[in-house]
């Protein structure tokens, strides 16, 4: 509505002039709200006013004409990178993980040899337990496989005794002597063999270790299967037993019945 007024304005003065050429026109471009940007021309004929309205305070931001100029485009944000996979990430790089290992792989890792006792010390009876005990521990040590260090554990897992006569027998456990058991000499034990004649029969026993490895992350990667350590021979003489009722100990009469 005001640009209107304004217009209509200029057109009453430019009329009014045009009417009466010899009038002075006092016609001032501000107060029209023209901001001094109009000229005014009087021929004594006619009056030409010409000029570019502006806003008051804003600035011409197109003197030219046309179109105004487009708005520059927001930037736009950077695309978010696609989640990288496990192994690799735009080539920059890759994990590497440490090899599988198998029973083949650990040749030259061997575990000790277990000790192998039994009770009575070399000897037992026909007929009668005769106690047999294999020990058997954890072992550590550290080496290279495949290029890597590592750490490999052997953990007993299974005795495997063979008891000489062609009887053997697998335990979870190596046994135990008859006085941390509590128990009295011939009696049975779990590792306990009963000989059915005379003679004297090499004992032994096979200890098959667990083995697992740590390529140094603390954490213990088991290998599939078993390693086994095999003691050397135990010999244990049989013999047979027989009472007889004697007034004097074999000490006192080495002569006498039995001694």
């Amino acid at each position: 509505m005001r640009a209107v007024a304004k217009v209509a304005t200029v057109a009453l003065v430019a009329l009014a002039i045009a009417l009466n050429p010899h009038v002075a026109v006092a016609a001032d471009c501000d107060a029209a709200g023209w901001l001094g940007n109009c000229e005014i021309s009087n021929e004594g004929t006619q009056v030409d006013i010409t000029g570019t309205q502006t806003q008051p305070g804003t600035p011409n931001a197109n003197p030219g004409g046309g179109q105004p100029p487009a708005p520059p485009a927001p930037p736009v944000a950077p695309e978010e990178p696609a989640d990288c996979p496990m192994n690799r990430c735009n080539d920059l790089y890759e994990v590497i993980v440490p090899p599988d290992v198998t029973l083949e792989d650990l040749a030259s890792f061997r575990p000790a040899q277990p000790a192998l006792t039994g009770q009575p010390a070399g000897f037992g009876v026909v007929g009668m337990p005769t106690n047999v005990v294999a020990t058997a521990s954890e072992q550590i040590m550290a080496g290279t496989i495949l290029g890597w260090d590592v750490t490999v554990r052997f953990v007993p897992a299974g005795f495997v005794f063979s008891y000489g006569d062609g009887t053997t027998m697998r335990a979870t456990t190596g046994g135990t002597t008859w006085e941390r058991l509590g128990q009295a000499q011939f009696t049975p034990t779990p590792t306990s063999h009963v000989y059915a004649a005379r003679g004297t029969y090499p004992v032994s026993v096979s200890v098959q270790y667990s083995p697992s490895v740590d390529f140094g992350s603390g954490t213990w990667r088991p290998v599939a299967g078993f390693v086994t350590a095999t003691s050397g021979a135990y010999d244990v003489r049989i013999v047979e037993a027989r009472t007889a009722l004697v007034d004097r100990t074999c000490l006192e009469n080495p002569r006498g019945p039995g001694c």
